[in-house]
């Protein structure tokens, strides 16, 4: 079980910076514009020696900030509380701290999710009929990555959970 923990908390961890770097940094698409490589990220976007800050209120980015940011609420409290799950810290006895960081994981997960697919779809669709030299850089990796690890953290407080329960079902032979 507390390999599992473990394991969690470590993809958990990783996930939780790799959605901070992805969120905060002006990489998540390339492209070129007049003779010069351009990047831009959910706040701002660069030409070479300089960076803007997004000024207008478009959906797609809203909606990916957003999600993206919720994402990042809900690993971090999973994080708090599979770490209080781990140390067997109990201010409530009911309520089980290794099946709600699960769920907190598989819910950071599916925002960030929403995020990418957002930004993937509006992106494709925009840049892709429009421009022919973008393509996205290593921000937006991240993001898919971080989609993969808080994934595999709430798999893995899952498993945890299912071993702690299966002792305590009663044998009724």
């Amino acid at each position: 079980m507390y390999s599992f923990m473990g394991g969690g908390l470590f993809c958990a961890g990783i996930g939780n910076i790799l959605l901070i770097v992805s969120t905060a940094t002006d990489y998540w698409m390339q492209y070129r514009h007049s003779n010069n490589y351009m990047h831009q990220g959910l706040w701002r976007y660069c030409m070479p020696g300089k960076c803007f800050t997004h000024t207008d209120s478009i959906a797609y980015w809203d909606a990916t900030r957003a999600f993206m940011i919720l994402s990042l609420l809900a690993c971090f409290f999973g994080i708090i509380i599979g770490i209080m799950a781990f140390i067997h810290y109990s201010s409530f006895d009911r309520f089980d701290k290794t099946f709600a960081a699960g769920i907190l994981f598989f819910i950071s997960c599916f925002f960030v999710f929403l995020a990418m697919a957002i930004y993937t779809g509006v992106t494709i669709n925009y840049y892709g009929k429009r421009y022919g030299n973008w393509r996205f850089s290593w921000s937006y990796i991240i993001g898919w990555v971080a989609t993969v690890l808080t994934f595999f953290s709430g798999m893995f407080y899952m498993c945890a959970y299912r071993m702690h329960e299966c002792p305590r079902s009663p044998n009724t032979h």
